[in-house]
This record gives structure tokens, sequence and C-alpha cells, in this order.
């Protein structure tokens, strides 16, 4: 695993509608495994690779869901607006990048007093994003000169990466970009014409793959995103979805989307001849990009894959780096072999 690179993309702040600084760090990236790299009006990065057919568009999103200032109150502190779906119970305390005229590391807080002064009925109150504010520890002429409504709010927190576990937050989904670029430089020898696209606004509504599927007119979309791993004391197994360390993921039916059956069928044969590790999901709430693709347009085949994550949409989000191999390898595959796929029915 390259450990640098996806530390790289997981403390890079990006949240939906502000991908500026992650979408140039992914362009440098991307720009030595492919024959074009352009970013759209919507402000998805396309890099493209010439090959005979199929055209493939592989999706993983750049977003991550986050904050917008929306008050400086008289204190200096912040009051924020979220971006994407958040439990406000996993917020407080938690550190956040502010980008303002420069960044500012800040410390989510509920509105109310030290746990030490609290009431007993008080402590067992669940705190909504709404009573949530934003501390950057400095004056308040200073806060208000270095920080603007609608400035982006990032969760700050450095990743831990062994040989066994990825633990961050924003593995959602820059663990799928991550394999995204190591799949290209893989397939190396790939016939299928692939269309790379590491999307904008996918927390907020499969916004950036919708335009660019529309552009792009690919006859197979790939939607790369982790999945839900609810393998945790307190869930019955049939609401697991997937589990850790099983491997990859390939996705039967989110709430947006039903992947087409063939696809499913030959991603399965594909890793049955290489032995990779994969499972199943049929996931009852959340989408993915392959929503957007396959709509497009006159419709398109698509699937999603990836490896399974817990505690998604918190700082800590998990992963097993088996499941990001296995997935790695079986994109690769995809990619070296998808101009053997019968599209027809």
């Amino acid at each position: 695993m390259d450990e640098e690179l996806l530390s790289k993309l997981l403390t890079t702040p990006g949240i939906s509608g502000r991908e500026e600084r992650i979408r140039e760090v992914v362009k440098q990236e991307i720009e030595p495994l492919v024959d074009e790299v352009r970013v759209d009006r919507m402000g998805n990065l396309i890099a493209t690779r010439a090959g005979s057919g199929p055209r493939v568009m592989l999706a993983a999103h750049m977003d991550a869901i986050g904050f917008l200032v929306r008050h400086i109150d008289d204190d200096g502190f912040l009051r924020i607006s979220p971006v994407g779906g958040f439990d406000a119970r996993v917020l407080v305390m938690q550190r956040v990048l502010v980008q303002g005229k420069e960044d500012l590391i800040g410390v989510i807080s509920p509105m109310q007093k030290p746990i030490h002064m609290l009431e007993e009925e008080d402590k067992k109150k669940v705190p909504k994003v709404e009573t949530l504010f934003v501390d950057v520890l400095r004056p308040a002429d200073e806060v208000k000169e270095l920080v603007t409504i609608g400035d982006p709010v990032s969760l700050y927190r450095e990743p831990m990466i062994t040989d066994r576990t990825v633990v961050a937050p924003y593995l959602d989904d820059r663990l799928s970009v991550y394999v995204l670029l190591e799949a290209l430089k893989r397939a190396k020898d790939a016939k299928a014409e692939i269309h790379a696209v590491v999307s904008v606004q996918e927390e907020v509504g499969t916004r950036g793959a919708a335009t660019s599927a529309y552009g792009i007119e690919p006859d197979l979309g790939i939607a790369l995103d982790i999945t839900i791993a609810a393998d945790v004391p307190g869930v019955d197994p049939v609401d697991r979805v997937t589990v850790i360390g099983q491997g990859t993921s390939l996705s039967v039916m989110d709430s947006l989307a039903i992947s087409d059956p063939r696809l499913v069928k030959w991603f399965r044969e594909l890793a049955d001849a290489d032995g990779i590790k994969y499972q199943l999901e049929v996931l009852l709430g959340g989408g993915t990009d392959a929503a957007a693709m396959q709509m497009a347009r006159a419709g398109v085949p698509v699937i999603t894959l990836g490896p399974p994550c817990r505690y998604v949409h918190t700082v800590n989000e998990a992963a097993h780096v088996d499941d990001i191999e296995a997935t790695v390898a079986l994109v690769t595959r995809f990619l070296e072999r998808a101009d053997e796929f019968e599209l027809d029915f």
C-alpha cells in the first residue's frame, strides 16, 4: 500500500462544493497515468486513456461531508450548517479545519455548561447539529477578519495507517480515489477506453457524476465507493451489510440504484478466476454515483464496488487493508478484460 499517497488524499480538505484543494492533489497524481486530463464546468476531474472500447466510466467522488460557516457571533464563535449527512452525537469536541483567509484549527462544542456543572437530566440530552458551534480560540475581532460566512469547515484528524487497517476521517470516498489511482497504475494493458472521473458533490446528491456521465455517454459505469460494515455488537447479522476483512463489496442494490446483473455476474467471475475475495451486498439506505450514471441519457449498465468500512461519516472510519487491495485487484482485472464483456441483452 502506498501510505504516503493515501495519507495525502485523506488529509487534504475538500467538502462538497469546495473541492479545489483535493482536485489539485488528484490532478498531479493522475496526469502521468492517462492521455488527457480536464476539469469540467461542475469541477469534476476527468482523466481519459485511449482504447478500442468499450467506453468505461470509473467514478470515485473526491468530495467529503463537512460544514459551512453560517454565522459568526459577537464573541467570535462560529455557527455551522452541515453539508452532507451527520450524526451529531459523534461531533462533540472533535477538531475541525476552518478554511478562512488562513487555515484555522477549531473545536466543535455543544451550547451547554461543562460536564462538571450539568444537572443529571441535561447530561442525557442528545445534541443536534444546529446547537453546535466551533471555537477557533481567537479573539472575536481576529476571527471576523479571517473568517467569512460560507467558509468551508472540515473534520480534522491525522490518519492511522498500519499493515492491517486504516482509520481516518474521509475514507468516504478518498479510499476509492486511491483505488482508482492504483488500478490505473496497474492496468497498463487495458483495451477499454477509460474515462476516470473523480467527481464532485456526491454527498449532496450525486451531482457531479450526473453531469459528467451525460457528457461522456459511457457504455459501462463503475462507481467506486466505500460501503457500510455494520459488523459490530448490537447489530443483527441480517443488518450488517458487509464484514470488514472479508473482501471487496459488490453491490447488488442500494436505495438509489440496482446494479446490472450481467455486471455483477462478470465481476464475480473475474474475482473467482483470480482468487480475489468479495462479498455481495444489499444496502437499504444510501447510494453512490452509480445512480447518476445509470440514468444518464438513454441509460447505462452500472455497478458499485468498494471496501467495507465501519463507523462511516465519523472521524474514525475504519477499513481493512486486505479489502482495499482486493478492490484494487478486481478493478484492475476488470479494466484489463472489459473488452470481453457482452453489452447486448
